[in-house]
C-alpha cells in the first residue's frame, strides 16, 4: 500500500503540521477488529501520540521520515557496539542474530497503567499464597480448588521442597506477566513467569537507547523511571539474606546458566547494574548445607542467589542428574534455609497454562475477591466437564501442552488428536487478537501485534510493586510470533504519569564501613581462570601476528634472505602453529611455504592459528561480559570478525600477500589497543593480576622460543637475523638508539635478556612476574614454590658473568637460559591453575 494513501478520509491529523502530520500521513491502518495503539476508533491520533509528536526532535536539514530512518541505524549501531545479543541457537549451536529493538516506544496512559498495576499486584500476591499452600498445608488440593493431577504430575512441583520455609517467608521475589490488549481495549493476562523471569536487563538497555533518541518527549511526557524498582528488588533480597548472614552484610550473586544461555547478555548487564557477582553453577559449592563461592582467595559464603537458571537444572543430585549447570546440594541448602533463592525452587508449575483456569476460584477462596484482570479463557482437559464443554468448538482456540515439552513451558499444537489418550496433558485456551503498536520502517508506520511483559517485585509483608514499564515484544509481520526466539522484536515501554516522576536512585542511603567491605567484588575461580587466559591469548596472538608479519615480509623481500634466517623462521612458524608440520621450508620452496602460511592464518579450526587464537580470545571475553567494558568487548569481537573477513574464501583459496599484510598491520594496531585497555582501564584486583601473570608467562614462552630458534640456527650472526630478533622482541628503536651501528651478540644479550627496564627482555618480564605473583592472595608459604620456579633475581644471568666470553659461549648460555625459562613458565602456568582455578584439596579454606 502506498503510504500517501494510508490515511482515513477526512482525517483531521493529516492536515496538521510537523511531526504529527508525518505520523498521520505515513501510518498504515490496522485491520478491523483489533485495538490500534496509535489511532482511535474515529481514525484520529490518540492523545499520548499527539503529545509525543509535539516533542519529537526537529530534523536537521531534512524531512522527519529520513531522520527517523537515521535514528533506526543509530540504535542498531549502538546495539552492535554494546554487543547486545539474544542467543537464538540453530542446530549447529551458533547464535543467529543480535538483539532487536524498534525506534518508537509503546505509550501507556496513566489510566491504563492503574488498571495494569492493580491487576498485576493482585495476581502476584495470589501466586505467592498458592505457592505457600502447595508446599505447606495443601488446602487447595484438599478442597478440590487445584486438581492433584495438575500439580503432582508437573515436573516443576518439587516434592523435596514440601515443608521447607524460605528465609523471610517469601518464595516469589519477582513475577513476570505477559499482557496484551484485546479488541475492546481491556488488558488480558496471556502467560505468567515465575522461575527466573527474563528481560529485566533488556528493559534497562532498551530504555537507555530509546530515551536518548527522544529526550524531550521522554521528559515532557513524564515517563516513569525504572531505577526504584531494581533497588526495591535488591533491597528485598538483601533483607531476607541478612537473616541468613546473621545480621552481617550479606553477599548476593546472580546465578546464570552461562555464556550459551539465550539471554546471557542481560544476565551480565543486570549483574553489572545491580553490582552483583555473576556466577555459574561451577562457581558454587555446598558445604555443611551452606552455599559458598569458589574464589581465588578460597571459599566465601553466599547468602542469596538471584536465579536465572531453571529449576530442573539447579541440582544434579536431586533433580536432573545430567545437569552440568547446577550446584550439587543446592536443594539441601534451600531446605535448610541457609540461602535465599529468588525465586524459590519449585515455582515452575505455576507457568502451566492450565493453572490459569483455576486461579479465579482460588482467588475467591483465598482473598474473597474476584480477579481484577482477566486471563485467556482456559479449559484443562483433565476435567471431563471442561473437555466436553469445548471439544466441539475448537475453532479459533489454541491446543497447548499442559506440562513442559521440548524445553519450553508449553507448546502450541496443530490439533487435539492426542487429547483422548492423555487428557491431563492437554489444555485449550482462547485466542486473543493483540493490539497493534506502530513500528517505523520503510518510510511508514506499520501496525504490528504487541505483547507487554510487566514485572511485579515483592517488597515484603505481602506488598508488591510493579515496575513502571516493561518489555514489549512485537512481531515483524502480521502473521508472525512476538517471541524473540522466533524473530520478534522489542520496544521500550513508556508509562506516562500525570504527577511528578520518581527520581529514586540506586543508592538510597549512605554506605557504612561494613557495606564497603561487602561490596568489594570477589574474583571467582572461573573468572580468574578466564582472565588468566584472556591475558595469555592476547599475548599469544600478538606474538603470532608479529612472527607472521616478519615471515611474510621476509618472503616479500626482493633480495635473497640469509639461509640461517630462513631456517629459523621456518622452524618458528611450524613450532608456533603458523605453518603445518612437513611443509617445505622457506629454503626449499618459498612459494609453497607462503601458501601454507597464508592458508593457515585464517583457519579458525586450526589450533594455534591467528584466527583460532582470536576466537579463543573472544570466547574468554564473552565469559567475562560483566567485568569488561562494552568498548573492550566490542574491540575484541570486531578485530576477530575483520580478520576472518579477509580469509572468507577459506583455506583452499587464501588471499594474496598484498591483502594479508595490511590485515596483519590493522590487527596489530587493534591488539595494541586491547593491551592498552587491559593495562590502563581495569581495576587492579586479584583478577587483573591473574590476567597480568597470564600475559607475562605467555610472553616469556614466546620470547624464549624465538631466541632459542634463532640461536640454534645461527641467525644472530647476520644483519637480517639481528633485525628479525629485534622485531620479535619489539626492541629495535631502543637498540639502535643505544648501540648505533653495533650488532654485537653481547649488546643483544644486554638489551634482550639482562635489561630489567625493557618490558620485552627476560629480566624485565621476570621482574614484573615476581612482583605480580607476590601480590596474589597467597601467604609466604604459598608464594614461595611459585617464585622458586624463577631465577631469584634478574634473568638468572649477569653481564659480569659474560666478561671475556666468546660468542660461542654466550650462545650456549643464552640457549640454556631460554630452554630453562620456557620450561619454568609452562610449569608455573600449571601451578597457577592448580592453586587458583581447581581449588585442589587443602586449598578450599573458607574466608
Amino acid at each position: 500500500m502506498n503510504a500517501s494513501q494510508s490515511t482515513l478520509p477526512f482525517d483531521p491529523d493529516a492536515a496538521a503540521g510537523g511531526a504529527l502530520a508525518t505520523l498521520a500521513e505515513r501510518a498504515l491502518p490496522a485491520e478491523p477488529g483489533v485495538w490500534d495503539e496509535l489511532r482511535d476508533s474515529d481514525g484520529g491520533v490518540r492523545p499520548a501520540w499527539r503529545r509525543f509528536a509535539d516533542w519529537m526532535p526537529e530534523p536537521a536539514g531534512g524531512e522527519l521520515a529520513a531522520d527517523l530512518d537515521r535514528r533506526i541505524l543509530q540504535i542498531a549501531q549502538q546495539i552492535r557496539l554494546d554487543g547486545v545479543t539474544h542467543n537464538v541457537f540453530d542446530d549447529q549451536g551458533a547464535p543467529m542474530r543480535p538483539w532487536s529493538l524498534e525506534l518508537l516506544p509503546l505509550l501507556i496512559e496513566p489510566a491504563d497503567w492503574a488498571q495494569i498495576e492493580a491487576g498485576v499486584t493482585q495476581r502476584a500476591a495470589l501466586l505467592e499464597r498458592v505457592l505457600d499452600d502447595v508446599y505447606g498445608a495443601r488446602r487447595l488440593l484438599a478442597e478440590g480448588l487445584l486438581p492433584p493431577a495438575l500439580l503432582l504430575r508437573h515436573p516443576g512441583y518439587l516434592r523435596p521442597m514440601i515443608g521447607a520455609r524460605p528465609p523471610g517467608n517469601l518464595r516469589l521475589h519477582i513475577v513476570a506477566f505477559d499482557l496484551a490488549r484485546g479488541p475492546d481495549g481491556r488488558w488480558w493476562v496471556v502467560a505468567q513467569r515465575t522461575q527466573g523471569p527474563s528481560g529485566l536487563g533488556y528493559v534497562l538497555h532498551n530504555r537507555l537507547l530509546v530515551s536518548r533518541q527522544f529526550p524531550d518527549a521522554f521528559r515532557e511526557l513524564r515517563v516513569q523511571h525504572l531505577a526504584a524498582s531494581y533497588r526495591r528488588l535488591l533491597d528485598t533480597v538483601e533483607a531476607a539474606a541478612r537473616e541468613v548472614s546473621g545480621g552481617s552484610a550479606p553477599r548476593v550473586a546472580l546465578l546464570t546458566p552461562g555464556p550459551y544461555s539465550e539471554t546471557y547478555y542481560e544476565h551480565a548487564y543486570l549483574a553489572r547494574y545491580l553490582g552483583l557477582p555473576l556466577v555459574e553453577g561451577g562457581d558454587l559449592t555446598v558445604r555443611d548445607e551452606r552455599v559458598y563461592l569458589k574464589t581465588v582467595q578460597g571459599l566465601e559464603p553466599v547468602h542469596a542467589l538471584l536465579r536465572r537458571l531453571d529449576d530442573d537444572w539447579c541440582d544434579p543430585l536431586e533433580l536432573r542428574p545430567d545437569s552440568t549447570l547446577g550446584v550439587p546440594g543446592l536443594l539441601q541448602a534451600a531446605r535448610a534455609g541457609t540461602v535465599v533463592m529468588a525465586n524459590a525452587l519449585g515455582s515452575a508449575f505455576l507457568e502451566s497454562p492450565a493453572v490459569q483456569g483455576f486461579l479465579p476460584g482460588i482467588c475467591e477462596r483465598l482473598t474473597g475477591e474476584p480477579l481484577r484482570m482477566p486471563a485467556l479463557p482456559t479449559w484443562w482437559c483433565g476435567e471431563t466437564a471442561a473437555w466436553d464443554d469445548v471439544r466441539e468448538r475448537l475453532a479459533g482456540k489454541m491446543v497447548r501442552s499442559t506440562f513442559p515439552h521440548g524445553g519450553r513451558t508449553s507448546q502450541i499444537h496443530d490439533s487435539a488428536q492426542g487429547v483422548a489418550s492423555d487428557p491431563d496433558a492437554w489444555t485449550i485456551q482462547g485466542r486473543l487478537r493483540f493490539s497493534r503498536a506502530p513500528i517505523w520502517g520503510g518510510a511508514a508506520l506499520h501496525p504490528r501485534p504487541a505483547m507487554v511483559r510487566v514485572y511485579a517485585i515483592a517488597e515484603g509483608g505481602g506488598r508488591w510493586h510493579v515496575l513502571p514499564g516493561g518489555m514489549t515484544r512485537v512481531s515483524r509481520r502480521e502473521d508472525a510470533s512476538v517471541s524473540m526466539q522466533r524473530g520478534g522484536s522489542s520496544l521500550d515501554t513508556w508509562v506516562l504519569s500525570e504527577g511528578p516522576v520518581d527520581t529514586f536512585s540506586m543508592l538510597p542511603r549512605r554506605l557504612e564501613v561494613d557495606d564497603i567491605a561487602a561490596r568489594r567484588r570477589p574474583v571467582s575461580s572461573r573468572t580468574g581462570e578466564n582472565l588468566f587466559w584472556l591475558g595469555r591469548y592476547t599475548e599469544r596472538t600478538e606474538h603470532l601476528v608479529r612472527l607472521a608479519r616478519a615471515t611474510l615480509l621476509q618472503i616479500d623481500a626482493e633480495s635473497d634472505a640469509d639461509l640461517a634466517v630462513q631456517r629459523a623462521l621456518s622452524a618458528m612458524a611450524v613450532a608456533s602453529g603458523l605453518a603445518p608440520p612437513g611443509v617445505p621450508t622457506l629454503e626449499q620452496s618459498a612459494t609453497r611455504f607462503e601458501r601454507a602460511l597464508l592458508g593457515g592464518l585464517g583457519n579458525a579450526a586450526g589450533a594455534f592459528s591467528v584466527a583460532f587464537n582470536l576466537r579463543a580470545l573472544e570466547r574468554a571475553s564473552q565469559a567475562l561480559r560483566e567485568r569488561l567494558s562494552s568498548e573492550q568487548w566490542g574491540l575484541i569481537r570486531s578485530m576477530s570478525e575483520a580478520f576472518e573477513a579477509v580469509f572468507a574464501a577459506g583455506p583452499t583459496r587464501p588471499p594474496p600477500l598484498p591483502e594479508v599484510l595490511p590485515a596483519l598491520d590493522r590487527l596489530a594496531l587493534r591488539l595494541a589497543a586491547v593491551t592498552g585497555v587491559q593495562t590502563d582501564r581495569m581495576t587492579r584486583d586479584h583478577g587483573w593480576r591473574l590476567l597480568a601473570v597470564g600475559r607475562l608467562l605467555e610472553r616469556l614462552v614466546g620470547l624464549s622460543a624465538s631466541l632459542e630458534a634463532l640461536l640454534q640456527h645461527g641467525a644472530q650472526g647476520s644483519a637480517a637475523g639481528v633485525d628479525l630478533l629485534l622485531e620479535l622482541f619489539d626492541s629495535a628503536i631502543t637498540f639502535r638508539a643505544r648501540y648505533q651501528r653495533h650488532e654485537d651478540l653481547l649488546a643483544l644479550a644486554d638489551l634482550l635478556v639482562l635489561d630489567d627496564s625493557n618490558p620485552r627482555a627476560y629480566a624485565g618480564v621476570l621482574r614484573r612476574l615476581r612482583t605480580e605473583l607476590r601480590k596474589l592472595p597467597l601467604d609466604e608459604a604459598g608464594v614461595a614454590p611459585l617464585l622458586a620456579r624463577l631465577p631469584a633475581e634478574g634473568a638468572g644471568l649477569t653481564l659480569e658473568s659474560l666478561r671475556g666470553a666468546s660468542d660461542a659461549v654466550i650462545v650456549e648460555r643464552l640457549l640454556a637460559l631460554s630452554v630453562s625459562l620456557r620450561a619454568a613458565a609452562l610449569a608455573l602456568a600449571d601451578d597457577i591453575g592448580v592453586r587458583f582455578f581447581t581449588l585442589a584439596h587443602g586449598q578450599d579454606q573458607r574466608v
